[in-house]
C-alpha cells in the first residue's frame, strides 16, 4: 500500500508542479510561454559568462589527479587518518567532492568498484556523496555568474560544513554498517 502510494507520487509529482506553475501563472495573467523564453535566453547569457570558471576549474581538478597531487597526499594522510580509523580509501572522495561533483562520482565509481558496493568503504563514500556539497563549483558557479570577486566567509563557511559532513559520514556509517 505503502509503495504504490509513493510510485503514484512519483510518477506524478512532475507534471502536477507543471501544471500547477503554468495555472498560477496564466491565473496571475502572467505571459507564461513569453515568461519561459525570456528566462531561458537570460540563463543561456548567465551560462556563457560562467564558462570561463567552469573551464578554469575543471583543468584545475585534472591537473591535480593526473600530475599525482591526489595519490600523494592520500599516502601521506593515510597513517593519519588510519590510526583516527578512518579508512585511507576514502580520501580521494573527501579531496574531490568539494571540487567537482562528477569528478567525485568518478572516484566513487572507482572505489566501489575496487572495494564493492556493500563494504565499509562503499557505503561511507556514498555517504559521502550525499552528504556533501561541491564548494568549491557553487563558488565559481554563482559567483562567477554575479561577478562577485569578495566571497567574504562563504568559502570557509562551505569547507567547515564539508568537512562536518565528511566527518559525519564516516562516523554514521560506522554506525549504522
Amino acid at each position: 500500500m505503502f509503495i504504490s502510494i509513493i510510485e503514484a507520487i512519483s510518477r506524478y509529482a512532475i507534471p502536477v508542479v507543471f501544471v500547477g506553475i503554468v495555472g498560477f501563472g496564466l491565473a496571475k495573467r502572467v505571459k507564461v510561454y513569453e515568461s519561459f523564453t525570456e528566462g531561458a535566453k537570460e540563463g543561456f547569457y548567465t551560462a556563457v559568462r560562467i564558462i570561463p570558471f567552469l573551464v578554469a576549474m575543471l583543468v584545475a581538478i585534472g591537473v591535480f589527479r593526473a600530475s599525482g597531487a591526489m595519490d600523494l597526499l592520500t599516502n601521506a594522510l593515510s597513517p593519519v587518518t588510519n590510526a583516527l580509523g578512518i579508512e585511507g580509501e576514502t580520501l580521494p572522495m573527501a579531496f574531490m567532492r568539494p571540487l567537482s561533483g562528477g569528478g567525485a562520482q568518478g572516484v566513487m565509481t572507482e572505489i566501489i568498484n575496487t572495494h564493492g558496493p556493500d563494504t565499509l568503504i562503499g557505503r561511507t563514500v556514498a555517504v559521502m556523496m550525499g552528504s556533501t556539497e561541491t564548494t568549491f563549483y557553487v563558488l565559481a558557479v554563482y559567483f562567477g555568474s554575479v561577478a562577485i570577486k569578495k566571497t567574504r566567509h562563504a568559502l570557509p563557511a562551505g569547507l567547515l560544513a564539508d568537512l562536518a559532513g565528511l566527518l559525519a559520514a564516516i562516523y554514521i556509517s560506522k554506525i549504522f554498517f
